[in-house]
């Protein structure tokens, strides 16, 4: 919160009454007293009194004879000033402050009662447990509850698989309720700081921490939970909430919260019949370094609050046939059959087990999709991902360019450079369908590659070279080998038409070849992926160039992308397996590794001056 600056402290306190009113300044100066005493951010009243007693003196009083009015000019102004809503100022002549007993004085009779009005838990479909508490008890009143406690309430939803704790209503609490409740969502092995809390009129400041021991048995920190929040939760039940969140150990379905406090206190200003209610604690949070307070718990999911548990239950009853669609889409499109078939058993497993119980949203289920995919199958391409809109065809045919076009791809994708030994060095950061390299192709001898055809050595850039389309590889790789023999480069499994293809060098190609004995080194990064890994792979098996730089980043020949059901799901799926024309195997996707690893940012200059150093050992053993 920013520092409350003297002109607003004027305006603010100007609003007082004329001589012949009762409402005297003092008033205003007995205000300000108690804040400084007591509001939670005493860094923020900062030269308060005196701005307070300058607007006093100045003698510019705004004549506001009704009490009420005057409360609510002054709750305007302070709130405005120090950009805290729940700072209020209230005229109440017939109040009479109730200072009600703590919870665990009470008699256990009546203790019971209050909460069995206040919590309720049941078990819902697919045991998955129901918890509704209203009021949050702190440590003092569940350990005098003790077993009553368990068996009526606790004990029902124990031994459910996953957890809905619906705090919508929850509006009151102790403090020491925080980390009990926390507690039962933890493991005890390892205590938890989850809460700093600074209370001003004590100057003093005390940590929450999980607790060892705790009354029965806890839920752990594994099981699924789900946190239902409204615009009512406030207070305690705002700490839980933030908490729990910040941890992951939940996710929060709802509205935003009030943004309320750990503590407030209603303070009668002087002798007067007006009060001011202020927050006179603070929550900091040990995990974040922020507080949920004055802008409340924001939720990972946002649904109208009263809609919240219908629309969970309404989505969970086609989340079983949206994870067979995924399973299915994968047997039918993804390359390696045998793994597809593993993950989509592993999908229904993992269903019937539960595990998918805090999914609560499209979202929600596409990161846990995408993340149980990876994991079982090892292949870090699979992805799900939501999309509103349907996504655009990433196979649409190419764009075969127009005369005009020409100059500006070759300038756009391609950039050449003659560095000192005689060494040609060229970069391009797409891999273009064959169809546009035919079209381009006298342009792109005469422009690009006349120009670096009688170097000595050659730099292929492929650092920043994410892939498009692999037609053009065969050509593209036919350059650096002779005419005959040809050469088998590697081999493609199509899963969608459930053919193998043997991918060689062609015969004839535009203009001259670089050959096959001049040196060829090919730079890679992180960046380097799909269709240029595989060239780069293809000239690595054959020991055609040495690669320099950084491993590859692992992608795809061939993705398809296919909506799961009639959702806005849809998973990114390889459909096709390279295999090596040297070993018969399927080349693995998780990249292709440098024969020489270096920063990508380095990579050129050794590169450079490896190239350097050869070619000048040759001309000094020729001499």
């Amino acid at each position: 919160m920013a520092h409350m600056t003297v002109p607003l402290l004027m305006m603010l306190f100007l609003c007082t009454l004329s001589s012949n009113s009762s409402f005297q300044p003092a008033l205003v100066l007995e205000m300000a007293k108690i804040l400084l005493e007591n509001y939670c951010f005493p860094e923020n009243l900062v030269g308060m009194q005196e701005a307070i007693q300058q607007a006093i003196n100045s003698g510019e009083i705004l004549q506001i004879s009704d009490r009420k009015t005057l409360a609510t000019v002054l709750t305007a102004g302070v709130q405005g000033a120090l950009n805290d809503p729940r700072l209020t100022i209230s005229y109440e002549p017939n109040f009479v402050p109730v200072m009600p007993p703590t919870l665990s004085s009470l008699p256990k009779e009546q203790l019971i009662r209050l909460v069995k009005n206040s919590v309720k838990s049941d078990i819902l479909e697919n045991n998955v447990g129901y918890l509704r508490i209203d009021r949050i008890v702190g440590e003092e009143t569940a350990v005098k509850l003790g077993s009553q406690l368990m068996e009526s309430i606790w004990d029902k939803i124990a031994h459910t698989s996953s957890l809905i704790f619906d705090l919508r209503y929850s509006t009151a609490g102790e403090l020491s309720g925080v980390p009990f409740i926390i507690s039962y969502f933890s493991d005890p092995e390892s205590l938890i700081h989850i809460d700093t809390v600074y209370d001003r009129p004590s100057n003093s400041t005390k940590e929450l921490w999980t607790i060892p021991s705790i009354v029965g048995e806890r839920y752990g920190k594994e099981k699924d939970v789900i946190i239902l929040t409204s615009r009512r939760t406030t207070g305690t039940a705002e700490a839980v909430a933030y908490a729990l969140k910040k941890l992951r150990r939940a996710i929060t379905v709802g509205e935003r919260s009030a943004g309320g406090s750990v503590k407030v206190q209603k303070i009668r200003i002087a002798q007067s019949k007006f009060y001011i209610t202020v927050p006179v604690a603070r929550s900091v949070s040990p995990i974040t370094g922020q507080s949920w307070e004055v802008t409340g718990v924001s939720p990972n999911v946002h649904v109208i609050a009263k809609e919240a548990v219908a629309k969970i239950a309404e989505f969970h009853k086609g989340l079983n046939s949206l994870i067979q669609g995924a399973g299915d889409l994968l047997e039918d499109h993804y390359a390696i059959h045998e793994v597809a078939l593993k993950v989509s058993k592993v999908l229904v497993s993992k269903w019937a087990d539960g595990l998918y119980r805090s999914v609560v949203d499209f979202e929600s289920l596409a990161s846990q999709l995408t993340a149980d995919l990876q994991e079982t199958s090892g292949d870090h391409r699979l992805h799900v991902f939501h999309c509103d809109v349907e996504p655009e065809s990433l196979h649409e045919l190419p764009k075969i360019p127009t005369a005009e076009e020409v100059g500006y791809i070759i300038d756009a994708l391609f950039k050449i450079e003659l560095l000192p030994g005689n060494i040609g060095y060229l970069r391009f950061d797409m891999m273009a369908d064959i169809e546009v390299v035919k079209a381009i192709g006298p342009h792109l001898i005469k422009s690009v590659w006349s120009k670096i055809i009688n170097t000595d050595a050659l730099i292929i850039d492929m650092r920043y070279n994410t892939g498009g389309y692999s037609t053009a590889i065969p050509l593209l790789c036919s350059y650096f080998f002779d005419a005959e023999p040809l050469h088998h480069l590697y081999s493609v499994f199509d899963r969608t038409t459930t053919t193998m293809t043997e991918v060689m060098t062609v015969p004839q190609v535009r203009g001259q070849r670089y050959g096959s004995s001049k040196e060829l080194f090919i730079l890679t990064s992180h960046m380097t992926g799909s269709a240029a890994e595989v060239f780069t792979r293809t000239m690595k098996d054959l020991n055609r160039a040495t690669i320099v730089g950084e491993p590859t980043t692992g992608g795809s020949l061939s993705s398809r992308t296919y909506q799961i059901g009639d959702t806005v799901l849809y998973a990114s799926i390889p459909n096709q397996a390279v295999f090596s024309a040297i070993t018969g195997k399927m080349w693995s996707f998780s990249g292709v590794e440098p024969h020489i690893a270096v920063q990508a940012n380095e990579a050129l200059s050794v590169a450079q001056k490896i190239l350097e150093s050869r070619l000048l050992k040759r001309v000094q053993g020729k001499q």
